[in-house]
């Protein structure tokens, strides 16, 4: 309460404004996150994508899906050098190839909040271990910057993305009605979010997820992420 008698929310101890995420490297043990350079990425990413032949994984994203490797390459070139959306290839260590794209976007230092998005994992990278830790790494490096709350936005009709982020640890807080035009239709945005004093615990739980011993000779979780 304040001297009003109105109920105000807790006090914010010593708040200092993050930094801004910058072009880093952030290593896993399945994947790193390499800051995107269409140079070295383009090629690869392209390759990857191609497996999706119906294009499939655009349906939800503003972009895509690219007829070409030039086409490809041109959306990265306008994208390499952008800060916010700040842009990684995230790169499969075992393939030693860039297999999807994300980004830290919607940054906010005053607030202490900031978004993951513009998630475009390709058939090599969807539904493996390597998606799961590069969620993980973005997750703990905003964390680690000092960022209070992280967010996941996605089309509310988008249910794979929204199952993603509840098995990640997102908490839904609602549906933002008419919020976009993309792609000449409407987009009901879902929105999620992990603020930081949810972290430790979730930290716990991805990295007894992502130890090799939880995983068969066949690759197959022994324990899942969620709902254990």
């Amino acid at each position: 309460m304040n001297e009003l008698g109105q109920p105000i929310g807790p006090p914010v101890i010593d708040w200092q404004p993050p930094p801004r995420p910058q072009r880093t490297v952030l290593q896993g043990r399945y994947c790193r996150l390499e800051p995107l350079d269409s140079g070295r990425h383009a090629a690869q990413l392209h390759a990857a994508n191609s497996l999706d032949r119906a294009g499939r994984m655009w349906t939800y994203l503003f972009s895509g899906p690219f007829g070409t490797l030039g086409e490809f390459t041109a959306w990265l070139e306008a994208r390499e050098d952008s800060l916010d959306p700040l842009f990684f290839a995230i790169v499969d260590e075992a393939r030693g190839q860039a297999t999807g794209l994300a980004s830290y976007l919607r940054i906010d230092t005053t607030h202490g909040v900031l978004e993951v998005g513009h998630l475009a994992f390709s058939p090599l990278l969807q539904k493996s271990r390597t998606a799961t830790e590069a969620m993980y790494l973005m997750m703990k490096h905003a964390f680690e910057l000092g960022y209070r709350r992280y967010e996941w936005k996605c089309d509310a009709l988008n249910s794979a993305s929204r199952r993603a982020a509840e098995r990640l640890g997102f908490t839904f807080e609602g549906v933002f009605r008419q919020a976009v035009v993309y792609k000449g239709r409407n987009r009901d945005t879902a929105w999620y979010s992990v603020i930081d004093g949810e972290w430790p615990r979730l930290e716990t739980r991805f990295l007894a997820w992502l130890d090799p011993d939880n995983f068969d000779d066949a690759g197959r979780q022994r324990r899942r992420l969620s709902g254990d």
